[in-house]
């Protein structure tokens, strides 16, 4: 069985760094986009398994970006957690709205991550 691949779509190069080390030490391969454009490209290209979205991105916000994602039918599948300094009640909203499967608030601790992560890859295993 192949890793799973995650996509980290997000500006703050030391969290995308942080992040993939903790990915890569549970057996991920990780795949990132720096902005929304890039995000949305490469996520067709990629083919990731499960997306984790900042909010807060150049050229095409998270919400956006998840609305476009959940809109397409290539992508239309890929779980897709927002994972963001935004933490009021109208964000976690607007990312439900959007499409989002998952809300996690910066900062955070791995093991939530990996958790939700797990989660969310169990529900499409299921599904």
């Amino acid at each position: 069985m192949k890793n799973k691949k995650i996509m980290i779509i997000d500006d703050e190069k030391d969290l995308v760094d942080f992040v993939k080390i903790r990915l890569e030490a549970n057996d991920y391969q990780v795949v990132s986009a720096c902005d929304g454009e890039e995000g949305l490209s490469a996520s067709a290209r990629e083919d990731p398994d499960l997306i984790l979205l900042d909010i807060l991105i150049p050229k095409i916000d998270g919400f956006k970006v998840c609305r476009e994602l959940k809109r397409s039918p290539s992508t239309a599948g890929i779980p897709i957690i927002m994972l963001t300094a935004k933490d009021r009640i109208e964000d976690v909203k607007l990312a439900k709205e959007a499409g989002a499967d998952g809300y996690i608030i910066k900062p955070f601790d791995s093991a939530t991550l990996l958790l939700s992560i797990k989660d969310q890859l169990d529900k499409v295993k299921r599904g």
